[in-house]
């Protein structure tokens, strides 16, 4: 299949995304509709951002547990807004074992109902507080448009859960996991976001406040790259999560849970890919270095092939994920586009002329062609490619921010607006009015992203109204 060029992004993005996909064996579609089969390329990039978080959430005190997949529905229905956010979404569960259900069961759709009982149960005192909890695992959401890794019915993710003693205390959490999410946003994923607040009509089901990272696709869609929620005392009063205070007092917890899922795969791909593939940051690439003899006869397939392994195992002495790419019947040619696509930020080339002088050609994924190519010296050469790899980490960043700041528009008017949202984001005034908020999606498809958290000034007039406001919001169209 690599050979068969694939459509480019300006033709057609959304052919491009699933072409990719299933092309670079990241994902498949299952039997049942709406759902996917993540293959190992694609798992072990999700491997590689579940450490990279994982390590984040134990840094600030947390701790992984699991919690069960079926919920009775009653648990749903605790939460009002809750479960009117999520009713239309819900799986049911009605016989089991060859009997009717007395109660339905609820395949979870998120797990604050469920960990909400359990916090009831474990929670006594201040004494037993915080309760900082994450899980890893998949939910169930009944979603009628899918597309793999952005949104299907069932989806691979982690989602944090705590109990705190004070407001304070959870909103400090909730802020806190979003710069988490931040952290890795950036420095590992080299994706740059818009930490934000989300309006009234898009946040969390059952949250009093929800933040979340917006983030900028190749196609200048908006993103939602992960969620923090502040859940107050919204949970911990329908399922009765209190705790006794210095003074003896009953008080309820204030809660938060907070998510990110394996759309954040779509994101890399969405940010960083181009028309010849993938292209992957190298702190979660699956491979971040491929090496590719290249040889005519058996004898120079013999010096080659022990000379790629050498250096193979010289870089994975200094940490690094590598590959040798030893396939029969298929040409370096073929070998060299096939990882392109398949996103490979560095890719060693060693033939018989390489071995005369002792040096290896390197080929960055980030420049394609004569520009990305170099010759380096055997000799020396872990120190080299762990630079390189820093290099283009570092430059994929650069280029994700610098097109995405091109594509930003602080429009002075509504019609500068509607042609803001056409192409991009737009940053501008909205006074909080949710009337405003939904005229706009009516009339443009675009939607309140995030109201950012960074805000250079603090009053002028709703794009839409022309009323006071205090706060500017980004507004784009959005997956």
């Amino acid at each position: 299949m690599p050979d068969q060029k694939l459509p480019t992004r300006a033709e057609d993005f959304s052919e491009w995304y699933n072409q990719i996909v299933l092309r670079a064996e990241l994902a498949d579609y299952a039997p049942v509709r709406g759902c996917m089969i993540v293959r190992p390329y694609g798992w072990a990039l999700w491997e590689n951002i579940q450490q990279a978080l994982d390590r984040r959430f134990k840094a600030t005190g947390h701790v992984n547990a699991a919690f069960p997949l079926l919920i009775p529905r009653s648990f749903i229905e605790k939460e009002q807004s809750h479960v009117a956010g999520f009713s239309p979404e819900l799986a049911v569960v009605t016989i089991g074992g060859g009997e009717k259900l007395e109660e339905p069961l609820v395949i979870r759709p998120t797990s604050e109902t469920i960990i909400g009982h359990a916090y009831s149960k474990w929670i006594q005192s201040y004494r037993d507080l915080p309760v900082l909890i994450n899980q890893w695992n998949s939910v169930v959401r009944w979603e009628l448009r899918t597309k793999l890794f952005l949104r299907t019915l069932e989806f691979f993710w982690q989602e944090g859960h705590t109990a705190h003693a004070t407001l304070a205390d959870g909103e400090a959490e909730t802020r806190q996991m979003l710069d988490v999410y931040t952290d890795f946003a950036i420095n590992e994923a080299a994706i740059p976001v818009i930490p934000g607040r989300k309006s009234e009509s898009e946040k969390f089901a059952g949250a009093d406040v929800t933040y979340s990272l917006e983030a900028m696709m190749g196609d200048r869609k908006a993103l939602q790259f992960c969620t923090s929620h502040n859940l107050g005392q919204n949970f911990a009063k329908a399922f009765n999560i209190r705790y006794l205070d210095r003074e003896g007092v009953l008080q309820y917890c204030w809660t938060t849970s907070w998510g990110l899922s394996t759309r954040v795969v779509g994101a890399i791909i969405m940010v960083h890919g181009d028309d010849q593939g993938l292209i992957f940051p190298p702190r979660l690439a699956p491979t971040q270095v491929v090496i590719v003899p290249i040889y005519k006869t058996e004898e120079e397939k013999a010096q080659v092939f022990d000379a790629a392994r050498k250096i193979r195992d010289a870089l994975v002495m200094e940490g690094l994920r590598v590959r040798t790419d030893e396939r029969e019947g298929a040409s370096p040619g073929f070998k060299f586009n096939d990882w392109e696509m398949r996103g490979v930020p560095l890719r060693i080339e060693i033939g018989p002329k390489d071995l005369a002088k002792g040096s290896v050609v390197l080929a960055r994924r980030d420049k394609p062609g004569k520009e990305g190519k170099s010759f380096q010296p055997q000799q020396g050469l872990p120190a080299v490619v762990s630079k390189l790899l820093d290099e283009i980490q570092a430059a994929l960043l650069t280029r994700a921010r610098d097109f995405r700041d091109a594509n930003t528009k602080e429009p002075k008017n509504y019609d500068e607006f509607k042609a803001a949202v056409e192409n991009g984001f737009a940053l501008a005034f909205w006074c909080g009015d949710p009337e405003c908020e939904a005229k706009i999606k009516e009339e443009t498809k675009a939607t309140m992203r995030c109201i950012p958290l960074a805000q250079r000034e603090s009053s002028g007039t709703c794009i839409f109204c022309g009323r006071p406001a205090k706060e500017k919001g980004i507004f784009a169209r959005a997956y």
